[in-house]
């Protein structure tokens, strides 16, 4: 079996912690930089922050559950973590970019594992027009917010939105609303992976719009791109018996 050189990230909560104290006390730690894969303690989010600090590195990240919900994660244990690594497959993602221009005219630019938000950032809704490839979709889409999730993030805050769970292999984007009030029985819709969404926020003034790439927000968006970074790639590491697959098909049969 081969000898990983570890190191271990943790996102500070208290069990974390724990958890980092026992994994470097039982197998020691290197610095990030110098480590063949970088163990994450704690839930998704932290997770796929820690793939975009690490992916120009080319860093495959193995998660284990130290947060809330850990859909992405490993189960923690103490032992046998060399050979569970060793033993992992391996899933490769893709980033969003996120280009937005702000009402001061600045441009802004930021990656999203999970997913691209647009959220109404006053009492008003949000009025946008959605365009795909250029093409004008929507004129006008009421509602609290407008996401564009990848495979990965389909099960995070898009799923709670009413969004599809998408395999982490399909080629595909989630473009999924929240709290649509007109069209009020519009659910979203299904793009290709390839997909460049343009959104622009209507009546900024007095509906002003917030755009979040997964934990970067800008404020006072105008006019927000998104598509599929294909040239960045992160590295997933799963176990064997707790498959991403497996976890799709098991959260789709829950009731």
């Amino acid at each position: 079996m081969a000898q990983h050189s570890l190191d271990y990230l943790d996102n500070s909560n208290e069990s974390a912690q724990q958890a980092l104290a026992e994994l470097t006390d039982r197998y020691g730690q290197i610095s990030p930089a110098d480590a063949d894969v970088i163990v994450a303690l704690g839930g998704d989010g932290f997770m796929l922050q820690t793939q975009l600090e690490w992916m120009h590195a080319g860093k495959p990240i193995y998660g284990m559950n130290k947060g809330t919900v850990g859909f992405l994660m490993n189960e923690y244990e103490v032992d046998d973590l060399p050979a569970r690594i060793e033993k992992a497959h391996r899933a490769r993602i893709h980033p969003l970019h996120m280009k937005v221009t702000d009402a001061a005219g600045d441009e802004h630019h930021s990656m999203a594992f999970n997913e691209v938000s647009l959220f109404r950032q006053s009492a008003q809704a949000a009025i946008l027009r959605v365009e795909i490839e250029g093409l004008e979709r929507m004129a006008s889409l009421v509602c609290d917010g407008l996401m564009v999730a990848t495979p990965q993030g389909s099960a995070a805050y898009t799923l709670s939105a009413h969004g599809p769970i998408l395999p982490l292999k399909a080629p595909l984007l989630a473009l999924t609303p929240v709290s649509p009030f007109r069209p009020r029985n519009w659910r979203g819709a299904l793009l290709p992976n390839t997909s460049k969404v343009r959104i622009t926020a209507l009546e900024p003034e007095k509906r002003p719009v917030n755009a979040v790439a997964d934990n970067t927000e800008i404020k006072s968006a105008i006019e927000v791109r998104v598509h599929e970074d294909r040239e960045l790639t992160g590295v997933l590491m799963f176990d064997p018996d707790h498959s991403w697959e497996e976890r799709i098909l098991d959260e789709q049969f829950r009731y």
